[in-house]
């Protein structure tokens, strides 16, 4: 049976420095925003927990861009993954039993990251301030008209507050 995701392991301190850097992560329950924020991106408000719709417009777009590659699904101070998105669904279990993806993009109690493998798109959940962070115009492209109108007007756009 061919895996959706993996654990990352050895590379786990490597991408999570090379975020940090990349992005100046301040993880933080009061200063918002806990990253610098890249251009492109923009930063909606989320919503009710229950209310995850949004995901699959997320998902769906990493899927489109990722093609066959791999994406970085990354949770602040746990268990990270190199999944497939291609590859997420009914025959593809992981863990057995469990089909789907291993992280939602929306956080949990703690920074939720989808990243491309280069790092130039992805998404930014922040637990704390309830937003999420779209960069990369490439992913921008395929969601923000859907995510706007889930999410409604954006609080920031490339970092400033949005007009």
């Amino acid at each position: 049976m061919t895996r959706a995701y993996r654990e990352l392991r050895d590379e786990y301190a490597e991408v999570w420095d090379r975020f940090d850097a990349l992005f100046a992560f301040r993880p933080s329950m009061h200063d918002f925003p806990a990253i610098t924020e890249p251009t492109p991106s923009v930063t909606w408000r989320l919503g009710d927990p229950d209310d995850d719709r949004f995901v699959e417009v997320v998902r769906a777009a990493v899927t489109a861009l990722a093609g066959d590659g791999s994406i970085l699904c990354l949770d602040w101070q746990h268990t990270c993954y190199r999944v497939w998105p291609a590859l997420v669904g009914p025959d593809n279990l992981d863990p057995p039993g469990d089909p789907g993806w291993p992280l939602s993009p929306y956080p949990d109690g703690d920074y939720h990251v989808y990243l491309a493998e280069d790092f130039r798109l992805g998404t930014f959940g922040h637990p704390w301030e309830w937003t999420l962070c779209v960069f990369g115009a490439d992913l921008l492209d395929l969601v923000e008209a859907d995510l706007h109108r889930l999410l409604g007007p954006p609080v920031r756009r490339d970092g400033a507050p949005a007009a």
